[in-house]
């Protein structure tokens, strides 16, 4: 079992949390705990280099710095996710790649890319949106369709193919683009290729049946993975939203005179709500894991249970923060206050498209 950091462990990332929202990217020394403990890579394959954690420690792992700063968190996150798609590398490419000094990888799921027969490889271009750590990226994985003869491959059921890519960064453009109101500091910015030429051994298959190592963690679903790391971001957040929001509103209640207020028992029943949502968000991961690492495949029926367990939970954190911002008065509006970027960062984390159906 991986060993999860206690809260000092995390200061790096807390300390530094209010200057990298207001430059709007992550500080050398929350940069530099995310290298030195290798959580960058900890989803790899340990045979190439990799930490291979066991999935529900390093869905911990980003609850936790969620709640030290949901930037470095949303970082940590999709970086890491990144690097596990060396699980379905050839394992020279996966380890020369993950070599590289201070490797990092950042990508898009989005397929907004064109990629055309050429040769031994493929000739792509495309623009995407959005690649969270972009800057500090030495690699960037991405989706593209496939054509040859400038027409669609077209896969067995007459859909247009598509596979995933992964260059280095200096093949890449890159696009200052991220504006958000939260997750500031992640630098989710843009990168295009135009007509980059790119080898067949760095495109790769993001399926069970694809995995090129027998860990549990490349045979683990690829969706209800995305939707337990993802939500673990909102989790985090809104368990901090929560810390912070307590003694704020009890505060906010001793000075009317009050012993208890409707504002202070809605703060209670909203944690109660979000304790319990976690408690069944893990349970279920845990038992999925169990499975998985004992040699089991995934049930479908299983993944399905986790991909709505994870929704849900976001709903309850949702609806958590929603119920007590407004006792939080004025402060909660101040953009100077942790309790306003902890907002404002779960706001920016919850429009990410899995959870938009």
């Amino acid at each position: 079992m991986s060993p999860l950091p206690a809260a000092d462990d995390l200061l790096p990332f807390s300390d530094s949390a209010a200057r990298a929202d207001q430059l709007g990217e992550l500080q050398p020394e929350a940069l530099e705990l995310l290298h030195r403990q290798g959580w960058l890579t900890l989803l790899a394959p340990r045979a190439v280099g990799g930490g291979e954690w066991a999935l529900p420690d390093v869905v911990r792992l980003e609850e936790a710095v969620a709640a030290a700063d949901g930037s470095a968190a949303w970082v940590l996150t999709l970086c890491a996710g990144a690097a596990w798609f060396a699980g379905f590398w050839p394992h020279d490419l996966a380890r020369e790649l993950l070599a590289t000094p201070g490797v990092c990888l950042a990508g898009s799921g989005a397929t907004t890319g064109v990629a055309e027969r050429d040769g031994a490889g493929w000739r792509v271009s495309g623009h995407w949106a959005h690649a969270s750590g972009a800057p500090w990226a030495t690699h960037f994985t991405f989706n593209a369709a496939l054509q040859e003869g400038s027409q669609p491959v077209l896969d067995a059921a007459g859909q247009p193919r598509v596979r995933s890519f992964v260059v280095p960064a200096a093949e890449v453009t890159l696009h200052k683009t991220w504006h958000s109101q939260g997750l500031r500091a992640s630098r989710s910015d843009a990168f295009e290729l135009r007509d980059a030429w790119v080898a067949e051994r760095q495109v790769f298959d993001i399926a069970v049946d694809a995995a090129t190592h027998a860990g549990p963690l490349y045979r683990f679903p690829f969706r209800a993975f995305a939707c337990v790391t993802l939500g673990a971001n909102l989790l985090g957040l809104a368990g901090r939203f929560l810390a912070l929001a307590g003694p704020l509103i009890e505060q906010r209640t001793q000075r009317r005179g009050l012993s208890d207020s409707a504002a202070l028992a809605g703060w209670r029943a909203a944690d109660a709500a979000l304790r319990e949502a976690r408690e069944r968000f893990y349970a279920a991961l845990d038992a999925a894991w169990a499975g998985a690492a004992a040699g089991q495949p995934v049930p479908a029926a299983v993944a399905a249970e986790l991909e709505a367990l994870s929704q849900a939970l976001v709903a309850v954190a949702r609806d958590a923060i929603s119920q007590t911002y407004p006792a939080c008065g004025l402060w909660a509006a101040d953009m100077r206050s942790e309790l306003n970027r902890v907002w404002r960062d779960f706001h920016t984390a919850s429009q990410h498209a899995i959870w938009l159906g």
